[in-house]
C-alpha cells in the first residue's frame, strides 16, 4: 500500500511529473541558457506571497537537492505593512509547503500611502532597495525575484507602445546600487498559464494584491503602469486567436535584435543617434575598401 503523501510532497511531485515539461523544464532550461546559478552562490528567494513567488521558492529547493552546483538559499519575506489576513496566509503557506521563510518589517506601505504621484512605482522601488539591502546583510549575493515568461512579453510590448522604446526585462543584471549583487530571474521560460494550472492542480490559494490601495482588489487599477499591463494582457489574448505563436515570436525577438537595422538604441544610459550610427558605419567602410586595395 503506497503512503499517503504530506502536502508539500504532492506540491514537489506535481513539479517532477504532472508539470515536469511546463514548468521544471522550462525552469532548467533558464538556469542553464542564461547561467543564473554558479557554485557557492547564496540566493536570497524573494517571496512576495503570491503564487509566482511561492512556485519559484519550491522549484530553487528542489533544483539544491539535485544539484551537483552546490549554492545556499534564503527565502526571504519582507512585510512592507501587510494586513494580518495577508501576512498569516504567507506564513501558512510557507509551513504548508515547508519553506523555511525569513520575514522582516519594512515601512514601506505607510511611506508610498502617503505620496500623491505614482505610489505604486515608488513602493516598487523602496521594495528593490530592502530586499537587496536585507540580502545583503545575510551574506548573500544574488536575489531571485518570480518574473516569468508571460511578465517578460508583456513588459517588451508596453514599453513599445506606452513607453516609445523597445525594451525588455533580462533574465539577469547588476545591482546599481549594490555592489557586487546580481537579480536572476528564475522562472524566465515559464508561462504564467502553467502557473495557474499547478496551482489549482495544486488546490493553493495564495494572496493576489496586497497593496493598501487595493487590498479588496487583485489589480491595482489605479496606477497606470498597473492598467496597461492588464490593457496588454487582454491584447495578446486577442491576437493569440489568430496567432497562437504571438508570444513566443515576441520573446524570441528581444534574443535576436538587429542593431544594423535600429535607427537608434541607447547603451549604458548613452544614446547613440541614426547619423552616429551611420556615419561610423560610413567610415568602417571607407577603411575597409582602403584595405582591399
Amino acid at each position: 500500500m503506497e503512503r499517503e503523501l504530506e502536502p508539500y510532497q504532492r506540491v514537489e511531485r506535481s513539479i517532477q511529473k504532472k508539470f515536469r515539461k511546463s514548468i521544471w523544464v522550462p525552469f532548467i532550461a533558464a538556469v542553464k541558457r542564461y547561467e543564473l546559478i554558479q557554485e557557492n552562490d547564496k540566493i536570497a528567494v524573494c517571496i512576495s506571497g503570491g503564487k509566482d513567488s511561492m512556485l519559484m521558492a519550491k522549484l530553487l529547493q528542489e533544483l539544491q537537492k539535485y544539484s551537483e552546483v552546490p549554492f545556499e538559499l534564503v527565502y526571504l519575506v519582507m512585510d512592507p505593512g501587510y494586513n494580518e489576513l495577508n501576512r498569516k496566509k504567507i506564513e501558512s503557506n510557507a509551513a504548508l509547503l515547508h519553506i523555511p521563510i525569513t520575514i522582516f518589517e519594512t515601512d514601506i506601505f505607510s511611506v508610498a500611502n502617503n505620496t500623491e504621484k505614482n505610489p505604486c512605482y515608488l513602493c516598487a522601488k523602496m521594495r528593490r532597495g530592502h530586499l537587496y539591502s536585507k540580502a545583503k546583510s545575510l551574506g548573500c549575493n544574488k536575489i531571485a525575484l518570480g518574473h516569468h515568461f508571460s511578465d517578460v512579453v508583456e513588459t517588451t510590448v508596453m514599453s513599445m507602445f506606452y513607453g516609445a522604446q523597445l525594451q525588455a526585462m533580462p533574465p539577469k543584471l547588476h545591482s546599481q546600487n549594490f555592489e557586487g549583487m546580481e537579480l536572476i530571474r528564475p522562472m524566465y521560460c515559464i508561462h504564467e498559464d502553467d502557473i495557474l494550472s499547478w496551482k489549482r492542480y495544486n488546490d493553493l490559494e495564495f494572496i493576489q494584491c496586497a497593496c493598501r490601495f487595493t487590498e479588496n482588489c487583485a489589480t491595482c487599477d489605479n496606477d497606470v503602469s498597473v492598467s496597461k499591463r492588464q490593457e496588454t494582457k487582454l491584447l495578446l489574448r486577442r491576437l493569440k486567436r489568430d496567432n497562437p505563436n504571438i508570444e513566443k515570436s515576441i520573446f524570441n525577438s528581444i534574443h535576436s535584435v538587429c542593431l544594423d537595422t535600429m535607427v537608434g538604441y541607447k547603451s549604458r544610459g548613452v544614446t547613440h543617434t541614426f547619423t552616429e550610427i551611420y556615419n561610423t558605419r560610413t567610415e568602417e567602410l571607407k577603411k575597409e575598401s582602403k584595405a582591399d586595395e
